[in-house]
């Protein structure tokens, strides 16, 4: 009861001015857009609401074990203002948010507020009682109402005492109840609609489609590469040593230069398998993470490529990992192809629960996401894990494409 009442005080000497402060600033934000000023503060503005909305449900999870969803869509990897301003006002979850607030500095407030009253106003009863009516009544103004009880001598006192108690039994059995009430009304108001909650299902279900044409177009590219290489360099190098076997005796001459030959055919077809298997799984990715295996991508370029990594010590979860070491191999493949850079540089590094990778060069710029492209495919790969690309690629370069995945580091 105690820490409940606790923890209601606190939300609502917080909730009050938080809800005050973030409803005044998106307003006024959002009224100076038209002048050009709210494109710029928009975005800090509303990123910070969309922080304490996500603070207040983990609250209301940790605390109440009232479990408020969340369905944010991903934002654009850019730091285009506008761009941010747009992807924010289009997301429903933001004016879910805005609509939470001014509910949370009324309602919220009030029910945040009523576990630790509860809690107090029996001890204003109990003080009555014990006396400190006198100092109450003393000024001559009637009696002093406790609840519905006209205190004014101590017959009446003792009754606010019992008043008192009475309420004390109801905050035991119901301030835990108030607190969870704040947090059903959170939930009410934070909560996604069924409107949002479907849209997500479909984006889901479009993602975990492209992602098992993906993987039957990459199994059949894998069955291709090893029937048409080194199944069939294998197959010929049975045909040579068999030959070898008939020409031992009768030209060993002969023998001895299919063998050399079928030597060459057996380096070549396990360096196809090697190559194969890099194409599925890098055994650099596995063994040293993705950092080290897009460096190990870099130095096999044609065009000078610089890398930089800043991932801490932990590591994505592989199939994290392999997706973005196979959207950055598709991104420098397409730079090198069509872009005539001379230079490309890779950055990678982690923040806030997103790995970010971007890669610039400096060639003739007009890359697009379009049907057909390498980049499209790419932005069907991030899909699967939620993530996002975005392609900034002016006529005359420079290219900067940026990709974004959620994801943590264990």
């Amino acid at each position: 009861m105690a820490i409940a009442a606790g923890r209601g005080l606190g939300l609502a000497v917080l909730a009050l001015p938080a809800a005050v402060l973030g409803v005044t600033l998106s307003l006024v934000s959002l009224a100076l857009i038209p002048a050009g000023i709210g494109i710029v503060t928009t975005p800090p503005v509303v990123k910070g609401v969309r922080a304490y909305a996500t603070w207040r449900r983990t609250l209301a999870e940790r605390w109440g074990g009232v479990r408020v969803p969340s369905a944010y869509r991903p934002l654009p990897a850019t730091t285009n203002p506008w761009t941010l301003t747009l992807a924010l006002l289009r997301d429903p979850a933001t004016w879910r948010d805005l609509r939470w607030l001014p509910v949370d500095m009324t309602a919220g407030f009030l029910t945040a507020l009523l576990p630790p009253l509860l809690l107090v106003y029996p001890l204003e009863g109990f003080a009555l009682a014990a006396g400190g009516w006198r100092a109450v009544t003393d000024a001559g103004h009637g009696p002093y109402w406790y609840a519905f009880v006209p205190v004014a001598g101590q017959g009446t006192a003792l009754a606010a005492g019992a008043l008192g108690a009475v309420v004390l039994v109801a905050a035991h059995r119901y301030t835990v109840r108030a607190l969870h009430a704040h947090f059903r009304l959170t939930r009410a108001f934070l909560s996604p609609s069924q409107a949002e909650l479907a849209e997500r299902v479909r984006v889901l279900t479009e993602t975990r489609r492209d992602a098992v044409d993906t993987s039957a177009a990459e199994l059949r590219r894998i069955e291709r590469d090893l029937h048409d290489g080194a199944q069939a360099r294998l197959v010929a190098m049975g045909m040579d040593l068999g030959t070898v076997e008939m020409l031992l005796d009768k030209n060993p001459a002969k023998a001895r230069e299919l063998l050399a030959k079928t030597r060459e055919s057996s380096a070549e077809a396990l360096a196809e398998l090697r190559d194969l298997v890099r194409g599925i799984h890098p055994p650099v990715l596995a063994e040293r993470g993705l950092g080290d295996a897009v460096k190990a991508l870099a130095l096999r370029l044609p065009v000078a490529t610089e890398v930089t990594v800043e991932l801490g010590a932990g590591r994505a979860e592989a199939p994290v990992e392999s997706a973005a070491y196979f959207a950055v191999s598709e991104v420098l493949t397409n730079a090198v192809k069509h872009s005539g850079a001379d230079r490309i540089w890779v950055d990678l590094h982690h923040t806030d629960g997103r790995l970010l990778v971007s890669v610039t060069d400096n060639g003739r710029g007009g890359a697009v996401i379009g049907a057909g492209s390498g980049l499209a495919g790419v932005e069907r790969r991030l899909g699967t894990f939620d993530g996002v690309l975005a392609v900034g690629s002016p006529a005359g370069g420079p290219t900067m494409v940026t990709m974004e995945i959620p994801c943590v580091l264990s």
